[in-house]
């Protein structure tokens, strides 16, 4: 059994106990619910949603926050003695799935 959710203006392919990393949401507590289902496949049958799946639910545990890896930018002018750099670490939340419903 799986299913495809929509968070963060991405899409990911879960199953249940799946930990994915998705984009920093404005979550409280630590259960997460994800109503936003594009398919949803059961190991017999399937749905798909136009644009989403009614009455399926993805449910989730907020694990924890953490931050991906470091992204460089570098600017360099030759003969000008410019050298400039740049770092950046994007955040992300990490969601253990721990049931799907539909």
């Amino acid at each position: 059994m799986y299913a495809i959710i929509e968070a963060g203006g991405k899409q990911y392919r879960v199953e249940k106990g799946d930990v994915i990393d998705i984009e920093l949401l404005d979550i409280e507590g630590k259960d997460v619910e994800f109503k936003n289902v594009l398919f949803f496949y059961n190991g017999s049958a399937t749905k798909v949603g136009l644009p989403h799946v009614a009455g399926c639910v993805v449910r989730g545990e907020l694990v924890q926050q953490v931050s991906g890896p470091k992204v460089v930018s570098f600017k360099y002018k030759k003969r000008h003695n410019y050298r400039r750099a740049v770092g950046h670490r994007q955040k992300y939340l990490r969601v253990k799935i721990t049931g799907i419903e539909g």
